[in-house]
């Protein structure tokens, strides 16, 4: 049973039943936690996914079937039951391949919650999907146990919460710097301009970029594109009729150009064909400019 507040989807026809059941963390966590799900998949042949780079590092714990990752970037890595882990902030995709039921939690941290929580780095998950026993030690496996046996998804969001609020509680404060300068990146939906980011925040360009390395995991200037092409995969999430330019002047590219060296990094496809995947071919109505 899911608490009042969480969000709970289900779908039990063919080809295979899911369920999805979200919930915020507790209110003090709610600048390092974006949320909880908790989600079982009962598949029938091979599921594949392609993830899409964002402003959030993913913690994962596995309580089903293999599920392996791949970057274009990294080694295959395969995780098992009762494996958990970690993809940092990433600059290109990743693809999920699973066979069989999946179950697990997914938690999205900020780069600052991830910080904090993992206690390194956050450079040294950058471009990574690292093995949380690596990183916290026996805590991930012991941590792992818990979530499984607990009675209900509410119960393993409550332990999350008790767990990561007790890391966070004992972690060095990180630079109130970089904590406005993520934001400001966020809310101006990456258009800031990083000379004028780093006069806000009183540093040099150069020590406002070690910063973000240290704590964020990868350039401001890289963020502020991934916070660009988010924006344009909303965009993209309305009508269809809309046209490749307008896409490109709402998200804040100089041109329609940049948007497809962007779509073409962070997805390994055109604008058109991540269009078409998404929505078919038939709603697929856009006409890709050249590029």
């Amino acid at each position: 049973m899911a608490a009042a507040g969480a969000l709970v989807e289900r779908r039990d026809p063919e080809p295979g039943a899911w369920e999805m059941v979200s919930r915020a963390p507790e209110p003090r966590l709610r600048p390092y936690v974006r949320d909880y799900t908790g989600y079982v998949e009962q598949i029938d042949g091979l599921l594949r996914r392609r993830e899409l780079p964002s402003g959030d590092v993913i913690l994962i714990v596995n309580l089903g079937a293999p599920l392996q990752v791949c970057h274009p970037r990294e080694t295959t890595l395969s995780f098992g039951r009762g494996d958990g882990f970690v993809a940092g902030l990433h600059d290109t995709y990743a693809i999920t391949e699973a066979v069989g039921a999946q179950r697990g939690i997914e938690v999205r941290l900020t780069p600052i919650g991830a910080y904090l929580f993992l206690g390194l780095p956050m450079h040294a998950v950058a471009n990574r999907t690292v093995r949380l026993e690596d990183v916290i030690g026996s805590a991930a496996r012991e941590l792992a146990d818990r979530i499984e046996a607990a009675p209900s998804w509410d119960a393993c969001f409550d332990l999350l919460d008790a767990r990561i609020g007790a890391r966070v509680a004992a972690a060095r404060a990180p630079s109130a710097g970089v904590a406005h300068a993520w934001s400001r990146l966020l809310d101006t939906g990456g258009r800031l301009e990083i000379g004028a980011l780093a006069d806000e925040v009183g540093c040099s360009r150069k020590h406002l970029i070690a910063l973000f390395r240290n704590q964020i995991g990868l350039p401001p200037k890289t963020v502020a594109r991934i916070a660009r092409f988010s924006r344009a995969v909303h965009q993209l999430g309305g009508p269809l009729g809309a046209r490749w330019a307008e896409v490109a002047h709402e998200s804040g590219y100089y041109d329609q150009a940049h948007l497809i060296r962007d779509f073409r990094q962070f997805t390994g496809t055109t604008p058109t064909d991540f269009l078409r995947r998404r929505h078919g071919d038939s709603e697929a109505s856009m006409t890709e400019p050249p590029g």
